[in-house]
């Protein structure tokens, strides 16, 4: 058999022969083919880990970044509880904020993208539960995976349950029925807080409205409040969330009844300190239980701004305040206090060392108000800020105020617009509130200083 030219041992040295082969190229059939792109082998690794995430998750045994590699990489389609404990806060949930939000603005939430995520994501499965249709598991199944990150949910919609349809015989039945009797209908209760609230041990703050809002065609008046049942229901709730500082619940049609109910339950609430009742239809027997909140809580802000309240509930309020050591905030803008509130404010203030900014602004006051506030600026310096705006002060109670501004040094807010006060008197009060700031200014620069200052 005859042998090639180029096989080992054809007439050539054994040693010439090796270095022939050594010699040898491969010409590849792609001129553009190289060496530099081809991956390396543990991003090839990376990349299978990201394909089959689900099968096998791995992301603890990783680096930093490796683990970063994986998030940029992996579906955002993956199961929840697949990702939820397991892919740290990062790149993967950012990727996962803005394919499904179109606005996505972290530093809302402690710039924690997955924060983010999960106080969103449970948002708008509460606001998309229908009573009676939607399984309550579908929330209890997200807990375990999201009850470490949500920290704030902000709802801005409650369903009611759904209607059956009726023919015109039923419906004119049921008007009638209703006409006869129209506290025996049924209520139209909403989500169940009370499954769900004591589960989140890191809730710090809630923000509630009972409403529907896109409701077309078939609105109801009943749909933009609560029903006693839901009252009680998240009265009870309230009370569990042993976390929650900040409670936010308006535009809900609460009337005393409800709020002495939701009251009962926050009475002696470890945490809570900021609560927001505005926009509700709140008078003075709600306003007498929330006066026995202040001495029974550590709130340090209370907002009633557009409700009922007026002189019997201000003054209720009013009494608690004066023995109150916690409470920093007031606004009772938009009530109906007249000068018999006003008045019981301002003489509260008197016996008050702790509260800052004060509002009462669309009140009804007139001067014997101003007076009394008076009385407080030049015996206090504790207030920060006022606002006494659309009441009726007129000149002599501008002239009153102006007299006291002469005297304080620790307003640098104060808002008396549309009272009927002399301009000369808000020019000489503005004046005031000037230096105020610039002292305070002054003050903190000092404190500052001193803070870096080495001991």
């Amino acid at each position: 058999m005859r042998k090639s030219a180029y096989s080992p041992g054809a007439n050539l040295d054994p040693a010439e022969d090796f270095g022939k082969m050594r010699r040898r190229r491969i010409i590849a059939e792609d001129p553009d083919w190289s060496l530099n792109i081809v991956p390396c082998l543990s991003k090839l690794c990376l990349q299978s880990i990201g394909r089959n995430f689900e099968e096998k998750p791995i992301f603890e045994e990783l680096t930093p970044i490796q683990k970063d590699f994986v998030q940029e990489n992996v579906s955002t389609s993956l199961p929840l509880h697949v990702t939820a404990n397991l892919i740290s806060d990062g790149v993967y949930w950012k990727r996962c904020c803005e394919q499904r939000w179109d606005l996505c603005d972290v530093s809302h939430y402690g710039y924690s993208w997955k924060r983010m995520f999960f106080e969103r994501h449970m948002e708008t499965i509460i606001e998309l539960f229908i009573p009676e249709v939607t399984e309550p598991k579908t929330v209890l199944e997200m807990v375990p995976l999201c009850k470490n990150y949500i920290k704030r949910l902000d709802i801005s919609q409650l369903l009611p349950p759904i209607k059956e349809p009726q023919n015109e015989e039923e419906e004119e039945l049921g008007l009638e029925l209703a006409s006869d009797n129209e506290y025996d209908r049924p209520s139209l209760d909403h989500f169940d807080f009370n499954i769900l609230l004591d589960k989140l041990t890191k809730l710090e703050e809630l923000h509630l409205v009972y409403r529907v809002k896109q409701c077309g065609m078939n609105f109801e008046w009943k749909m933009f409040e609560m029903t006693t049942r839901d009252c009680e229901s998240l009265a009870k709730a309230l009370k569990s969330c042993m976390t929650l500082k900040l409670l936010k619940l308006h535009q809900s049609h609460i009337e005393d009844v409800k709020c002495r109910l939701l009251v009962k339950y926050l009475l002696d609430h470890p945490s809570l300190r900021e609560l927001d009742f505005s926009h509700n239809l709140i008078g003075d027997k709600g306003a007498r239980a929330l006066g026995k909140l202040l001495n029974r809580s550590k709130l340090t802000t209370l907002n009633m701004c557009d409700n009922e309240i007026r002189g019997p509930g201000a003054k209720a309020i009013a009494y608690a305040l004066s023995k109150n050591s916690t409470l920093k905030s007031l606004n009772l803008r938009l009530n109906r206090l007249r000068d018999d509130g006003g008045q019981a404010i301002g003489k509260a203030l008197l016996n008050n060392n702790t509260l800052l900014h004060l509002h009462l602004g669309g009140n009804e006051v007139t001067g014997p108000t101003a007076n009394a506030l008076s009385k407080v600026l030049i015996q206090s310096n504790t207030l920060k800020s006022i606002n006494l705006s659309c009441n009726n002060l007129g000149v002599d109670g501008g002239k009153a105020l102006e007299e006291a501004m002469s005297h304080n040094t620790s307003v640098t807010e104060f808002d008396i617009g549309l009272t009927g006060v002399d301009n000369q008197s808000v020019s000489f009060i503005n004046q005031v509130v000037w230096t105020n700031q610039s002292l305070e200014k002054e003050r903190h620069a000092q404190e500052s200083k001193h803070q870096q200052l080495p001991f």
